[in-house]
């Protein structure tokens, strides 16, 4: 047998251990057929086989963001909507002009990534402060942690919102003391919006839209991703597969695709999804579903009140009840399919884990390979920690939540909780499996600042505290690089052909200029990429 191509470096790392050392692999088709000494591998070459000499150069397995967007992340990074943080209200008001000046007349002006905890003053926003600017012309800001829009008076009349509209299961429409709309909408009712909002976007839009993202992804050596569905509502989870299929269609499809839609009664779209992508780039691995909120504004559902109270008994609530719940797992593992489900709170991971460990008594463990879920983890009761592993529940956290809200955690939760918060190290020592990555829009796709901060604990971009912030849960560099991606692979289910770099696997993976696991920390942030590969394809090239 003869390699197509040789891969050979210095510095293999290939997340099978801790080290990065001389080493080569050969592939033959799409897959790994070999990995050993550069001697050794030599042998499976004849004259037609490219040789990848990376030097110096540091090679892994691609690296797999196991909980992103596409679809909003894809919106926001183009020309038809915009990202913005702000540092106040009218700020992010004024923000808008560029987007309105490009815009059609009457469209949509669509901007994510507000977050009033960071401006000055920190007071939620109203739509009367986009209405003294668009009276006209309907505007939606999606907020950072994207569980909130801020409308103003036009479009909540587009979207026939009115001050006795009843609110929607599992979400709100924020209004004032006269029960007038403040323009805030929350939680499932703001995610009940937005297919109404961008249904103005062409297909050609899109699709140029999702090309330029994945473009970013490889650039930043990013291989594979698991697309995760943003409401629980039917027909609304915005995992756009027909949009991928056309671009695997076009072979512009550079990245591997694992796509989690709703867990609903009606569980026929995963099936047709997995009728129909057994072959390329695209695959169906399983459900996804929401049990709470968010801590910024106190819907993440906690054991006890929140430290900071907003009102009597203030512990934020499931998004639904959680007998419901217990059925829709319970459906989900009798045929074999995995859930992944969003839980914040201390309370929400809980009752989640009680009901994994019901449903697992009830219908047996999943089918070898398959993992339930639990994304985002911010707060546990100590007990739960070890259960994750107990019960073979992959962890999939965002190390840049730590970054965004320094400070929040200690008023909305208080010093008895705090230790609890996103305990990477601890789960690792309790035997659970990490699985990094995003929530891109709520943070950049760029894996390099959750690489830093799962090892630093440090907020960015200060770098501060200079030892971290609950510096005992720190992580090595190797172990971080193994959750971005061995344990991104154990998320949707596909650990036996992605992940590492050994014979069988494909071969997808990742030329970088620095040794990210033996390098200073900061180092990492300006790591660059000098090339990417799927399937053995060249699919990123750097200058």
């Amino acid at each position: 047998m003869f390699a197509d191509a040789i891969v050979i470096t210095k510095n293999l790392f290939t997340g099978l251990d801790d080290t990065a050392q001389p080493g080569a692999f050969a592939i033959q088709g799409e897959r790994i057929m070999a990995v050993g000494s550069e001697a050794d591998m030599m042998t499976y070459a004849q004259c037609s086989t490219r040789i990848i000499d990376a030097g110096e150069a540091f090679v892994c397995p691609g690296l797999h963001d196991s909980h992103l967007h596409f679809f909003h992340s894809a919106l926001y990074a183009s020309p038809l909507a915009m990202r913005y943080c702000g540092t106040s209200e009218q700020d992010c008001v004024a923000a808008l002009a560029p987007l309105a000046a490009r815009r059609p007349e009457g469209s949509w002006l669509l901007c994510q990534g507000w977050r009033n905890a960071h401006w000055n003053p920190s007071t939620l926003p109203t739509k009367h402060s986009l209405d003294a600017v668009y009276p006209n012309q309907p505007v939606a800001m999606y907020s950072g942690d994207a569980h909130t829009l801020w409308l103003n008076s036009y479009a909540l009349q587009q979207l026939d919102i009115r001050n006795d509209s009843p609110d929607p299961e599992g979400g709100s429409y924020e209004r004032d003391e006269k029960g007038e709309l403040t323009g805030l909408v929350h939680e499932a009712a703001a995610m009940a919006l937005m297919p109404r909002i961008v249904e103005s976007f062409t297909p050609d839009e899109l699709a140029s839209a999702y090309r330029a993202l994945i473009n970013r992804c490889v650039a930043h050596g990013i291989t594979s991703i698991c697309d995760m569905s943003l409401m629980a509502l039917p027909g609304l989870d915005f995992v756009r597969d027909d949009i991928f299929a056309e671009l695997e269609r076009r072979n512009d499809l550079n990245i591997r695709v694992h796509m989690f839609p709703t867990l609903l009664e009606d569980t026929s779209r995963l099936t047709r999804m997995q009728e129909s992508y057994t072959e390329g780039k695209m695959r169906a691995c399983g459900f996804k579903q929401f049990f709470d909120g968010v801590s910024s504004q106190h819907t993440a559902w906690v054991k006890e009140p929140y430290t900071n109270a907003l009102s009597e008994h203030d512990c934020g609530r499931p998004t639904i009840d959680p007998n419901k719940m217990r059925e829709l797992v319970m459906k989900a593992q009798r045929m074999g399919q995995p859930v992944r489900v969003h839980a914040i709170g201390d309370e929400a991971i809980h009752v989640i884990l009680d009901i994994f460990e019901d449903a697992r008594e009830a219908a047996g463990p999943l089918p070898q390979g398959k993992h339930h879920c639990i994304e985002h983890l911010e707060n546990f009761q100590p007990a739960d920690i070890a259960r994750l592993a107990q019960l073979d529940v992959v962890a999939a956290v965002q190390p840049m939540h730590i970054t965004l809200d320094p400070g929040a955690p200690e008023a909305d939760l208080g010093p008895q909780r705090v230790p609890y918060m996103w305990p990477f190290r601890t789960l690792l020592d309790t035997g659970a499996t990490l699985a990094f990555g995003t929530d891109s829009p709520v943070v950049d796709i760029d894996p390099r600042a959750g690489l830093f901060t799962a090892v630093t604990r440090q907020f960015l971009p200060s770098q501060q505290p200079e030892e971290g912030w609950l510096p005992t849960e720190r992580i090595t560099q190797a172990e971080a690089l193994r959750a971005y991606t061995l344990g991104s692979t154990r998320a949707c289910g596909r650990e036996d052909e992605l992940g590492t770099i050994e014979p069988g696997k494909l071969a997808d993976f990742v030329i970088w200029d620095t040794n990210l696991i033996s390098c200073e920390p900061e180092a990492i942030l300006d790591a660059t990429v000098q090339a990417t590969y799927l399937g053995g394809r060249c699919v990123y090239q750097g200058k």
